[in-house]
C-alpha cells in the first residue's frame, strides 16, 4: 500500500528526526526488508507438507516462496543433506509495505487473546523478530482448505543502528507493542 510508505515519508521521518535528534534525513531509520520463514521439521516424514506450506506462504506474502533445504545430514533427526525442511520469502519495496500494513492492521488483531507484541524481541541492531503460532490469522488462508496449522517466523529488518531507534520506528508505523 503506497499509503504506508507515504505516511512514513510525510509523518514519521520529521517526527523521528526530532525525537531521535538526527541532523541528516539519511540517518532516519527505515524498513529494509521483511523475511517470512516456515520451518517444517515434520517434512522429513511427510514431504508433501512442503508443497502446501510453500503455497500458503506464497498466498500470505504475495510473492513466490523459496523451498529451503538441509545443509547437513543429522542422523538423530533422520535428516539427509539436501532434503526440503522449510520455505521462506524475502519482501522488499512496495510488497514489504503492503505486508507490514496487513500484518499490523488485519492479522495481529485476529490473534486470540492479543495484548500486543513483545517489545523485547529486538536483536541489538534494530531488527525485530516475531513468531506466529497459527498462520490462519492471515485473511488469504482459507480455513477449510488447510491440512495442518503451521507457525511462521517474521523478521522485520530496519536500517536502525540500535533497538530504541527500531522500536520508535515500528511503533510510529503502527506496531502494537505491549505496554
Amino acid at each position: 500500500m503506497a499509503g504506508l510508505k507515504e505516511f512514513y515519508q510525510k509523518e514519521c521521518v520529521p517526527q523521528l528526526m526530532n525525537e531521535l535528534d538526527y541532523k541528516n534525513i539519511m540517518q532516519v531509520p527505515k524498513l529494509t526488508k521483511i523475511v517470512l520463514n516456515m520451518g517444517l521439521g515434520e517434512a522429513v516424514q511427510n514431504p508433501k507438507i512442503i508443497d502446501s506450506a510453500s503455497g500458503e506462504l506464497t498466498q500470505i506474502a504475495g510473492q513466490k516462496a523459496v523451498i529451503r533445504r538441509a545443509k547437513k545430514s543429522i542422523a538423530s533427526f533422520k535428516l539427509r543433506q539436501g532434503m526440503p525442511i522449510g520455505c521462506s520469502v524475502t519482501l522488499r519495496g512496495a510488497r514489504m509495505y503492503d505486508f507490514f500494513s496487513k500484518l499490523v492492521h488485519i492479522a495481529l488483531p485476529r490473534v486470540r487473546d492479543f495484548r500486543g507484541v513483545s517489545p523485547k524481541s529486538f536483536d541489538g541492531r534494530g531488527n525485530y523478530a516475531l513468531g506466529i503460532k497459527e498462520h490462519i490469522i492471515f485473511p488469504e488462508i482459507d480455513y477449510d482448505k488447510i491440512d495442518k496449522i503451521k507457525g511462521l517466523n517474521i523478521v522485520i529488518a530496519t536500517s536502525a543502528r540500535h533497538d530504541q531507534a527500531g522500536r520508535t520506528l515500528l511503533s510510529m508505523l503502527g506496531m502494537p507493542f505491549k505496554k
